[in-house]
């Protein structure tokens, strides 16, 4: 210690000058007296955080004899000469508050001045060391600093853990500083190989974080570094997640990582596989061990199962072209990939790419049944995905007759659909390609769409589209007696009516139509709901009639309403065609989108056939007894389609017409 601060140390145990008289108790010298937690001194702390290293060191050897003798008097902690040993209340010393902030200089100046009280290896609450809190903070010079002293001292600090079992490398890692990170490998290469508390190793970490050179940092200069995280993974399960640089280098480090699992059997691939990302998917099939595709998880699922019930096209394609004979693999229910996708609605495109297979349909892999017997067919019925049965039996030709085990087709299975919608889709799509129930006595098929619940959901829905109709049928009486143009002074009738114009004819025309449609769509809303409230649906269907006699009327209307708003604004304002011609679009478009969207099937091939096997299977009968709203449904979206269709394009016609004439006579 040299000459000042042994000075400063005696003046502030109570000496006096030189040529004093005066004398004073002197404080404790034990290390544990004088470390008083919680009671850094404000001022110390505040230099030690700003990095102001004249300030400190002035405040560490500086005499305060006054305040000494306070503390004898008074019993209260006052702080005469500041102390190295000071705490903050979580047990920090000003090594560590210089090590949050990065402060390498004053940490070098510390060291020297104090390197006999243990700093570089002294613990807070939390158990971490200035290393520690340089390391999470990401500060790399005040980390190369504190690495060289304790090398210097002989003290092994790098390998020090805190409560949570981490070492500095472990919280440079979590945090992604790749420069810190260099260093503490750099300076040991054992701590790489060290897992926390949590069983997770610094790689891992790194990895978690994003950090490419971190990962290159330990993976180059650690050939024993572990690469566990939690539940069993490793750090390639992770970085399928993160960006394929990292899974490249991780496979060229360690090319076994591909075939290791974790606690429920996942393999990296079956990561990459959910995650869609082609690329990473091939160099782990690439670099991976033979049988890395073939490894299935705690379900029996593999890789290939994954990549289909997520949909991944491209992924699912990539493992087949590698491994044709990974598509015979069966999950823990018996079932090959292609199960998998047809139960999910998202995997259509998985299920027509196996469709277009040649091998796959050869190998009877589109019918082929799990362990309840039941195919892709039966599944994607069950999962009420009508597009996904609807290629399989137009595109594949797969048989729609098979019983699983339970004895039913997978016709059978739609009456297990709650959508309305979805089940007429079912029905539609699967009676268009032949197929049929299951052999049974007729008297005992039960009526789908008799119960209760169904009745009560038309009474609900009538008393909105009541509200509607009668909004439409108001609206079109007011614009009846309030004409565009206005009225003539003193003869009633109106100017456009006298100008002669075509398209004022349209508007009075579609104007009556809507208000006649709107007034019958109540009507017959008022009567279905009082049929519905007297009788269930199996055994009078007039409420079902009625109640989509008056969806039509109500379209009709509403569709009427929207025409004549626009005739009108085309008689009163000729000279804003454009506008009304975009309004236009805009009707048609929204026409297009409904029709789309309540369309019981996804191609006008496929309605057709349906109704062509209304009038010529044999098995017709069964399938209107059981399911009798799908052919009325069929029909009325039929003649509503048409209906629209014709009455937007002779609208648009008509409209052109005139269009060209005033334009002739201009």
């Amino acid at each position: 210690m040299d000459p000042q601060q042994q000075q400063s140390i005696h003046l502030a145990a109570g000496a006096s000058p030189a040529g004093s008289s005066a004398k004073a108790t002197p404080p404790p010298q034990c290390d544990h007296e004088r470390m008083v937690v919680g009671n850094m001194c404000p001022s110390l702390y505040l230099a030690v955080y700003k990095g102001r290293m004249a300030e400190v060191t002035a405040r560490l050897l500086q005499q305060h004899a006054a305040a000494a003798i306070d503390y004898r008097g008074t019993g209260i902690v006052i702080h005469g000469q500041c102390d190295i040993l000071e705490l903050t209340a979580e047990r920090k010393t000003v090594v560590h508050v210089a090590a949050e902030q990065g402060h390498h200089e004053l940490i070098r100046e510390l060291y020297l001045r104090f390197r006999d009280q243990g700093l570089l290896s002294r613990q807070n609450s939390a158990l971490d060391t200035p290393l520690h809190c340089a390391a999470r903070a990401g500060h790399a010079r005040a980390v190369a600093v504190l690495v060289e002293l304790a090398r210097d001292r002989g003290v092994n600090i790098v390998g020090c853990k805190n409560e949570a079992g981490d070492t500095a490398l472990h919280l440079a890692a979590r945090h992604g500083h790749g420069a810190i990170v260099e260093v503490l490998v750099s300076a040991a290469a054992e701590p790489a190989a060290e897992l926390n508390n949590a069983g997770v190793s610094p790689l891992y970490l790194a990895v978690i974080s994003g950090s490419v050179p971190a990962v290159r940092a330990i993976i180059t200069k650690c050939k024993d570094a572990s690469s566990m995280g939690p539940s069993a993974q490793n750090a390639l399960h992770a970085a399928v997640f993160q960006s394929s640089e990292m899974v490249h280098l991780l496979l060229e480090w360690r090319p076994a990582l591909a075939d290791q699992v974790d606690s429920s059997g996942s393999s990296p691939l079956h990561f990459a596989s959910s995650d869609g990302d082609r690329s990473i998917v091939r160099a782990i099939l690439r670099a991976g061990p033979p049988g890395t595709v073939y490894k299935k998880d705690s379900s029996g699922l593999s890789a290939l199962h994954v990549a289909a019930r997520m949909g991944h096209r491209g992924v699912v394609k990539d493992m087949l072209e590698s491994c044709p004979d990974a598509a015979d693999l069966r999950d823990g229910d018996g079932g090959t990939f292609l199960h998998a996708a047809a139960r999910e609605k998202r995997s259509s495109s998985v299920v027509s790419l196996a469709i277009k297979n040649p091998m796959l349909r050869a190998r009877g892999l589109l019918d082929a049944q799990d362990r309840d017997g039941n195919t892709p067919l039966h599944l994607a019925v069950a999962a009420g995905t009508p597009d996904v049965a609807e290629a399989l039996l137009r595109e594949g030709k797969v048989r729609a007759d098979v019983l699983n085990h339970d004895g039913r087709t997978p016709f059978d299975l739609v009456e297990g659909s709650t959508s309305f919608f979805t089940t007429v889709s079912l029905v539609v799509t699967l009676f268009a390609y032949g197929a049929l129930l299951r052999p049974q006595r007729q008297d005992c098929n039960k009526t789908q769409w008799s119960n209760r619940h169904v009745v009560e959901g038309i009474g609900k829905a009538s008393d909105s589209f009541a509200v509607v109709a009668q909004l439409i049928a108001t609206a079109a009486f007011a614009a009846g007696f309030n004409l565009p143009g206005g009225y003539g002074d003193g003869t009633g009738k109106s100017n456009l009516s006298s100008a002669g114009r075509a398209s004022f004819k349209y508007f009075l025309v579609l104007d009556t139509l809507a208000l006649a449609t709107a007034v019958v769509a109540v009507i017959l809303l008022i009567y279905g709901k009082a049929a519905s409230a007297s009788a269930s649906l199996s055994a009078d269907g007039r409420s079902w009639k009625s109640f989509v006699r008056a969806l039509q009327c109500m379209w009709a209307s509403l569709f009427s309403l929207m025409l004549a708003f626009y005739a009108a604004l085309y008689a009163a304002h000729a000279g804003i065609r454009l506008l009304l011609t975009i309004i236009y679009l805009c009707v048609s478009v929204v026409q297009i989108i409904i029709t789309n969207w309540i369309m019981p099937a996804t191609t006008w091939r496929t309605i057709l056939r349906f109704q062509w096997q209304c009038f010529h299977s044999k098995g017709r009968h069964a399938i209107k007894r059981q399911y009798p709203l799908a052919g009325a449904f069929v029909l009325n979206f039929c003649l509503f389609s048409v209906a629209s269709f014709l009455v937007s394009f002779v609208f648009g016609v008509l409209f052109s017409v005139e269009t060209n004439n005033a334009y002739l006579i201009s």
